[in-house]
């Protein structure tokens, strides 16, 4: 164990003692019960540990090299953002010491990034997390400055993807987006999970799927248009070169990645806001994403909220409902 020395008197008698070496040589004892010497031990050694890591920058590199990587892909790519957001604001000029960050800090962060409430609501979650394992590192045993502090109210988005909409962008797509579209639209998962749908997930009629932000597990009856989608898939790989087990592959046969997908999705959105001009404004602000939200409202209007929560995932109907759901329920008049 590093510092911990042992030294047997001439009494025959064992001692122990924290030696870190140096001149002059300082030692500290630990007394003559190994026991209690080991716990001693222990002590010193979290404290010296404290002293190491006592400022951001040093908790920012401990958690981007421990905690980051056992995220799933997409949380890591925006928690690394995230850090390095985080590092600008506290270790500008200098690294802040982490006993010193106060609620009053995380009010400044939640300003600096006020034209971005979603980004500075995100940020304050992030470093939220990172103190919390700050303090189970040892490293500060000061309050999360985070409690009591609130954040920024964020706008809902409100855009519903009408038909004629989502079809205007299709007409223009290649078969891959057009895959991807319906696939992720028919199933209601995220841009993530849907490119990494592959024939290994269809099984005895459903298709599996385990989501990379929650974990949650579904398996979705292949009928309807799912299952029609399917098979034009299938044939369409089948004629390709290359093989992919992926369900969303390009023109050659390799699988689709999500990065990709963005991309020619931007160059279709915008095609399709060129020929289509009374329609432009609603294509050119729709997302990608809004296909979830689009298999939610349209879910909801025809077997109600609570299939449209169990298509997406969601254990609670409320998360559905504030979230996803953008068109409004359908009720009756008074009389």
């Amino acid at each position: 164990m590093q510092y911990f020395r042992s030294r047997t008197h001439r009494s025959g008698t064992t001692y122990y003692y924290f030696d870190k070496g140096g001149k002059p040589r300082k030692e500290i004892p630990l007394g003559k019960d190994y026991v209690l010497a080991v716990r001693k031990w222990s002590e010193l050694i979290a404290a010296e540990d404290k002293k190491a890591v006592a400022n951001f920058k040093e908790l920012a590199d401990k958690y981007e090299r421990e905690v980051v990587p056992l995220k799933a892909k997409s949380t890591q790519t925006l928690q690394a953002s995230d850090i390095k957001l985080l590092r600008e604001f506290f270790c500008t000029p200098s690294p802040a010491p982490l006993d010193e960050i106060k609620p009053s800090h995380i009010h400044a962060l939640l300003q600096w990034k006020k034209h971005q409430a979603p980004t500075a609501n995100r940020l304050k979650r992030t470093f939220s997390h990172m103190f919390n394992m700050a303090r189970a590192w040892g490293y500060t045993e000061k309050p999360n400055p985070c409690m009591g502090i609130k954040g920024l109210p964020e706008k809902k988005r409100e855009q519903y993807i009408t038909d004629e909409v989502y079809r205007a962008v299709w007409n223009v797509a290649a078969w891959p987006l057009r895959d991807a579209m319906d696939l992720a639209y028919l199933t209601g998962q995220r841009p993530a999970d849907t490119v990494g749908m592959t024939d290994d997930d269809i099984e005895d009629g459903r298709l599996k799927v385990t989501q990379g932000k929650t974990g949650a597990k579904l398996r979705i009856r292949v009928e309807g248009e799912l299952a029609v989608l399917l098979d034009r898939i299938k044939a369409r790989k089948d004629a390709c070169k290359m093989w992919s087990s992926s369900l969303v592959v390009n023109q050659a046969g390799e699988a689709l990645s999500q990065k990709a997908l963005g991309e020619v999705y931007k160059r279709a959105r915008t095609k399709a806001a060129k020929l289509n001009p009374k329609l432009a404004d609603q294509i050119k602000t729709m997302r990608f994403y809004d296909l979830r939200a689009k298999a939610a409202d349209d879910v909801s209007e025809v077997r109600g909220e609570a299939a449209a929560a169990e298509l997406l995932g969601h254990d609670s109907v409320t998360t559905t409902q504030r979230h996803y759901l953008r068109k409004g329920r359908v009720v009756g008049p008074t009389k």
